[in-house]
C-alpha cells in the first residue's frame, strides 16, 4: 500500500507563494498560521504541524480566484496529491459564505472562527499608537468590535457563530487569536514600535 502523502509547512510555503502574490495575503496566511498552531496546544492536539499547514494554504484560491474561493483550492490541492481531511478543513472555513461545507472537528471549527478575527485584530493593533498585536488587550479588539464601520469587510457574526460552535466564550477566543498572533508578530509586521 502506497504510503499517504502527508504536506510539511516547506510544501505548504512553496504553494502558497506560488498562488498568493499579494504582501497583505501572505501576511494574513502567516497570522492564521501562528494562530492555528496556537490553538493546537489549547486542543492537545499533538499534531500542530497540521493545524498550522492548514492555516497557511486556507485562502490559496483566493488571490488568483476570488469568486471561485473554497471551490478552485480543492482542484490545485487535490492535483498536489493532499489528503482529504486537509483539504476538507480548507473548504469548511467558508461555510455559508462560499462552501457548504460545515465545520466538525476542533481544527475545523477554529479555522472557521479566527479566519476573520485575525483581519479584525490586525486592524485593530495598526491602528495604535505602538501599531503592534504585543500591548493588545481584548478590550481594545471589543471597543473596535462595536464600530460597524470599523473593518467593515470583517463579518462579527461568523466570528460569534463560530465561537458558539467550539462552546468557548468569544473574549477567550480574542485573546487566544491575539496571544496566537503575537507569537508571528514579526513575519506579519506587528512588531511595531514597542
Amino acid at each position: 500500500m502506497e504510503a499517504k502523502y502527508i504536506p510539511t509547512r516547506e510544501d505548504a510555503y512553496k504553494l502558497l507563494t506560488k498562488y498568493v502574490q499579494s504582501d497583505n495575503h501572505i501576511k494574513h496566511a502567516l497570522a492564521v498560521e501562528g494562530v492555528m498552531g496556537h490553538f493546537s496546544e489549547i486542543f492537545n492536539d499533538p499534531d500542530k504541524e497540521k493545524w498550522r499547514v492548514i492555516g497557511l494554504i486556507h485562502d490559496l484560491d483566493y488571490d488568483m480566484f476570488p469568486d471561485q474561493h473554497c471551490l478552485k483550492v480543492r482542484e490545485i490541492l487535490e492535483k498536489e496529491n493532499w489528503p482529504e481531511e486537509y483539504i476538507r478543513a480548507v473548504v469548511s472555513h467558508g461555510w455559508e459564505i462560499c462552501s457548504d461545507v460545515e465545520p466538525i472537528s476542533d481544527l475545523e471549527k477554529v479555522l472557521y472562527t479566527i479566519d476573520e478575527l485575525t483581519g479584525l485584530i490586525n486592524a485593530t493593533a495598526i491602528m495604535r499608537p505602538s501599531k503592534s498585536v504585543m500591548d493588545l488587550t481584548v478590550k481594545s479588539v471589543k471597543k473596535k468590535w462595536k464600530q460597524k464601520g470599523f473593518a467593515a469587510g470583517v463579518n462579527r457574526e461568523i466570528i460569534e457563530k463560530g465561537a458558539q460552535k467550539l462552546g468557548l466564550d468569544l473574549d477567550y477566543v480574542i485573546e487566544e487569536t491575539i496571544k496566537g498572533m503575537q507569537s508571528v508578530a514579526a513575519e506579519i509586521g506587528l512588531l511595531g514600535d514597542l
